[in-house]
């Protein structure tokens, strides 16, 4: 079904000449301000004059003046041009240099990892940008939800967006406290899984993740079960550390508490490796001046378009 525009096609053409004989009172002196002849002025007041279905201005060979119709349209096309006018001028402000609010869509658990140290020098170097975190799990639809950008596992990541690496690629490692482990043997081939406690994760789409294991050369994949399930690789780390089970978790994420004696690793000969972290955005062609000055800062600091 054919849709009409709220504003009719053309309405806004003839407005600014209008505003310029308004302020002069004059043809000329308005064709003079917008660089053009005293007759293209005169054309399109008329041609703005037929569209609005009034005279607008009263013209002798002295004067030139407003009929009231003139006058009730001045009162609100100034106005309405001049924030139109100021609203181009932000725009194009926002469009020429780094600036405004940048908004990023980041995991909890991978998100201070890599952005962390990126965030006090990016401020320093721009600081017009204002960078907003919103801390959420799920995949989320970035032009939808008003994000410039995502930070993911490379894995989760839409082939159609453009993607800048921000860390190696990571094993995906199983982990347990040593208090789970006492008194246990700890597995050695992915069948000992079957008697474990295992921690498991929702992913956004509401599907439980099974854990991926490298066996004989081949990817497999386990479906597992236990005491908890989490949306974030936060909690299941947390929840391990404090004994609840094993946790499949990316390497970067457990490798504190692993070097402090709060996990230990099992299965280290299965686990697969993950392609790595990527901050995504939909388009380079879209890309305003604040998203380009932070990829080029994350790729100043050792990531790869």
């Amino acid at each position: 079904m054919k849709q009409n525009f709220t504003v009719r096609h053309g309405a806004l053409d003839g407005v600014e000449a209008f505003l310029r004989v308004a302020e002069h009172r004059s043809f000329r002196r308005a064709a003079i301000d917008l660089g053009v002849t005293p007759s293209a002025v005169s054309q399109a007041i008329r041609t703005l004059e037929a569209r609005v279905g009034a005279p607008l201005f009263t013209r002798t060979t002295r004067s030139v003046g407003l009929t009231e119709a003139g006058e009730a349209f001045l009162s609100r096309a100034k106005p309405a041009f001049a924030e139109l006018v100021a609203a181009s001028a932000e725009a194009r402000d926002l469009g020429g240099r780094p600036k405004g609010l940048l908004r990023l869509s980041v995991p909890p658990s991978v998100g201070p990892i890599v952005l962390q140290p990126l965030l006090a020098s990016f401020a320093r170097d721009y600081p017009e940008v204002e960078v907003e975190i919103a801390v959420n799990e799920k995949l989320v639809d970035l032009a939808a939800e008003g994000f410039d950008a995502g930070i993911r596992l490379g894995q989760f990541i839409a082939p159609d967006m453009i993607a800048v690496r921000l860390s190696p690629p990571f094993r995906m490692i199983i982990v347990g406290s040593p208090g789970y482990l006492a008194g246990r043997t700890p597995p050695s081939i992915p069948a000992d899984l079957a008697g474990e406690a295992c921690l498991r994760l929702r992913r956004s789409s509401g599907a439980l993740a099974p854990w991926s294991l490298v066996e004989a050369g081949r990817t497999i994949e386990v479906m597992v079960s236990g005491p908890l399930i989490a949306g974030d690789f936060a909690t299941l780390l947390g929840a391990a550390i404090g004994g609840t089970g094993l946790a499949q978790v990316p390497e970067p994420v457990a490798a504190a508490a692993l070097a402090a004696g709060e996990l230990v690793e099992v299965l280290a000969p299965f686990a697969p490796m993950a392609p790595g972290v990527f901050l995504y955005y939909p388009s380079r062609d879209q890309m305003l001046p604040k998203l380009r000055a932070f990829v080029d800062h994350l790729k100043s600091r050792g990531g790869n378009a």
